[in-house]
């Protein structure tokens, strides 16, 4: 296993006396989040790291992060505090848990793969990460043996996505390309058991972890903006890792795929009239009339062409009338007749109420459309802001930083209630959201990355990112207005293992490249 933090403790020696005493501040800011989130919580359930060990933990694996947003700060310390209560060591290997408390549709070990790609995003920002590839493998050779029905396919993925994106942050090629087999294997086996005669992945939406959806059913085996483009992008993905080995033939194969799923998805899911990407129901094979979140997912994975007709659909973020709610952002349209009529509140509907699993995959699809594509401006990066702030603000009950499975869009009361299995769900990311899409920190297959920040110009005077694990090097970040923050001169700072690599006066997208 590889051990990064004496690399980052040795960087911090070299830093000037103002950056060391900014570190240390960071450090108590960490204790004094951890103290509190500690107090208010019973422990329930210990896994692998209880709280005692919580702040430690936290120190030595975490991107350190500061900013004047009170609500976004403290989130992501309380994300990455309870992210790190489902690391759970078990006889086959370290696995991430989604529900705390065991739950009766879980896998052995209580895990359930529904997550799973939210898992390994989240997590490949901390330092000593290599426990994601147990819990990869876990599901990869494991969870299956012995069940008398499928554990791995119980849930749509998109883990060979998820996986190159670990590869562009961890840098461990030998793991990712030593996967390759069993990944194109995998593929394989969702096109036997989920594509249809005319090329599209159908699903039932419970399948997608989206039960009791406005357009499906637990039975209805619908083509949905979901599967179609998670195989996109698994395509996509094997078609890279395959390059990387120098296998031609099973580029050429997956690139083929991609490009045909790719067409099918815009040509079949989209509905023009309504500018947004629809479920394509089973009965009458026609579009859904409902508008879902689920037709934002395609710019989250860059499925979508730089063009206006489809740029439209992005109105629909910040119309009151669309997905826009006084908590956060909806499952489905507000417009919708049958919107939150499925239930009531307390079993698991996807019809309009808030579900940080989707908040989270909106959000990247916004954050893409906003720094990746040039055409229409229906969002500006001061709506991204706000959804994040509403996302962030949302993580709340009785006063208390919580995050739920789901929530009510006009009062933010959690639907479940403070039931038991609810609490610390994690199904959802945070940091990523902050660390990727926020600040802006795209991980690139080269040896280097992008920042490409979307806080609007003047909505924060500083902020910093520091100890974040790249490529095997430290990358810290730094933003001063006044330059009187953190002693690194007015603007934006880019540090990797200790040296200045990057500057700018404003707040802009910055290309760094890695000695």
């Amino acid at each position: 296993m590889k051990i990064k933090i004496n690399k980052l403790a040795g960087m911090l020696l070299f830093l000037l006396p103002g950056a060391l005493t900014a570190q240390e501040d960071l450090n108590t800011k960490l204790d004094t989040y951890v103290h509190k989130f500690n107090r208010q919580d019973n422990e329930a359930v210990i896994n692998k790291i209880d709280n005692k060990s919580s702040a430690a933990w936290m120190k030595d694996n975490i991107p350190l992060f500061a900013c004047p947003d009170s609500a976004i700060e403290e989130i992501y310390y309380f994300r990455w505090w309870s992210y790190r209560k489902h690391i759970k060591e078990t006889p086959e290997g370290t696995i991430v848990t989604e529900f705390i408390e065991p739950v009766k549709h879980a896998a052995r070990y209580n895990a359930i793969s529904c997550a799973l790609g939210h898992h390994i995003y989240e997590g490949r920002w901390l330092r000593n990460n290599d426990f994601l590839k147990e819990y990869v493998d876990f599901w990869l050779y494991h969870a299956d043996k012995g069940e008398s029905r499928p554990r791995f396919h119980q849930f749509s993925s998109w883990l060979a996505d998820a996986l190159l994106a670990y590869y562009m942050v961890d840098n461990d090629r030998e793991y990712l390309t030593s996967r390759l087999n069993d990944l194109d294997k995998d593929y394989l086996k969702w096109e036997e058991e989920r594509q249809l005669d005319n090329g599209l992945f159908w699903q039932h939406d419970v399948k997608d972890g989206m039960e009791e959806s406005v357009s499906g059913g637990r039975r209805e085996e619908n083509m949905r903006p979901t599967i179609n483009s998670y195989m996109f992008a698994n395509a996509r993905a094997l078609s890279t890792i395959a390059e990387m080995v120098g296998n031609d033939s099973l580029k050429r194969n997956y690139d083929t795929k991609a490009a045909q799923l790719k067409t099918l998805l815009l040509d079949s899911l989209w509905d023009e009239k309504d500018s947004f990407f629809k479920t394509r129901v089973e009965k009458n094979k026609g579009l859904h009339p409902a508008r879902e979140a689920i037709g934002f997912i395609p710019w989250g994975f860059h499925i979508v062409p730089d063009q206006r007709s489809y740029a439209e659909a992005w109105s629909q973020v910040v119309d009151a009338a669309g997905f826009k709610a006084p908590w956060g952002l909806t499952t489905a349209e507000r417009r919708e007749p049958t919107f939150r009529t499925r239930g009531s509140g307390h079993g698991c509907e996807w019809d309009g109420a808030i579900w940080p699993f989707a908040s989270t995959q909106t959000l990247r699809g916004m954050a893409n459309f906003l720094a990746d594509y040039k055409r229409g401006k229906q969002i500006t990066k001061a709506d991204f802001y706000e959804a994040v702030q509403q996302y962030a603000a949302s993580h709340v009950m009785d006063g208390k930083p919580y995050i739920g499975e789901y929530q009510d869009e006009r009062t933010g009361y959690w639907l479940k209630g403070d039931h038991p299995r609810s609490k610390f769900y994690n199904h959802s990311t945070f940091a990523d959201i902050v660390i990727q899409d926020l600040i802006g920190f795209k991980p690139q297959l080269r040896n280097g990355f992008e920042l490409k920040p979307l806080i609007p110009q003047g909505q924060w005077a500083y902020f910093t990112l520091q100890g974040v694990s790249y490529k095997d090097k430290i990358v810290d970040i730094y933003w001063d207005e006044s330059g009187e923050q953190y002693g690194k001169g007015k603007g934006l700072t880019v540090y990797v293992d200790g040296q200045r690599v990057a500057k700018s006066k404003k707040l802009k997208p910055l290309k760094v490249n890695l000695r």
